[in-house]
């Protein structure tokens, strides 16, 4: 069975944020961190440690921030925002330009999935991720196969 998608460009929003998702499921250790040098307070008393902290977490999750809203104005990346359309099976996913043009993308060079309450989003590497909302399949059935697909690839779990 071959899932045949709308055309649908790519909410850089959403692409932040799922973005920002994946770098913190990622690297949550960070999180460690930020919390072992707010701990050096009981061991050297000062407020500049958890203050220190507190910038330098800041400053982490700006700079990712910074880096996705980047990608979403790079002329490189602009085809990710472009309207496209995907056509999906067990095989691969093709990624339509027009009914001419298209890119095969093979299940191996995605590195993890998961599906929320209004998408599926595929994580390629840290910056690139494809976000299939559910409103762009034509039936529940169509969702329901390409969870099934997913399940089967190992990119999430059951």
């Amino acid at each position: 069975m071959i899932v045949k998608t709308k055309k649908y460009a790519l909410d850089k929003k959403a692409y932040m944020k799922a973005g920002l998702k994946n770098v913190f499921i990622d690297q949550w250790w960070v999180i460690l961190i930020a919390l072992a040098i707010s701990a050096m307070t009981f061991v050297v008393t000062s407020n500049w440690w958890w203050i220190g902290a507190l910038i330098a977490f800041t400053l982490y999750v700006l700079f990712w921030v910074i880096q996705f809203a980047g990608v979403t104005q790079l002329e490189q990346s602009k085809m990710l925002f472009d309207k496209l359309s995907y056509e999906i099976d067990s095989r691969q996913i093709l990624i339509k330009l027009n009914s001419k043009q298209g890119m095969p993308m093979k299940w191996d060079q995605v590195k993890r999935a998961w599906a929320d309450k209004k998408q599926f989003v595929l994580v390629i590497n840290k910056a690139q991720m494809m976000m299939f909302p559910y409103t762009v399949f034509k039936t529940q059935n169509e969702v329901k196969f390409i969870e099934t697909i997913l399940k089967r690839k190992g990119l999430i779990k059951e």
